[in-house]
């Protein structure tokens, strides 16, 4: 199992910056995969962007060239670097981890960009 809590949501206004990280129970040394979702009120989940164990990533279209995702073996936490915000980035975003068979998810942490 794998706990995931996240952190470095808010309010910002557009054009602005934020960095989420999302602190994991474990190592994350040997999850396969971990990526981070949003999920707009009304909408449904969306994949953002999600790094493999090997560091191959992917982003959401919609993100490419302004979100940046990384992830820290040592302080076992992922990083959602967030620039160039613009208000349709508001949602609730989720960590996730796919280890053992299972998919694990954090609590959400709000971002809110104003126009």
């Amino acid at each position: 199992q794998v706990h995931l809590v996240e952190s470095g949501g808010g309010l910002v206004q557009a054009g602005g910056s934020l960095r989420l990280s999302c602190a994991a129970s474990r190592s994350i040394f040997s999850i396969n995969y971990m990526g981070w979702y949003r999920q707009a009120l009304g909408k449904q989940r969306e994949l953002v962007a999600g790094m493999t164990r090997g560091s191959n990533v992917d982003y959401a279209d919609s993100v490419k060239g302004r979100f940046t995702i990384s992830r820290d073996n040592a302080k076992n936490t992922l990083y959602l670097q967030m620039d160039s915000l613009k208000p349709e980035d508001t949602a609730v975003y989720l960590c996730n981890a796919r280890a053992g068979g299972g998919y694990y998810w954090g609590q959400g942490t709000q971002v809110t960009v104003s126009s």
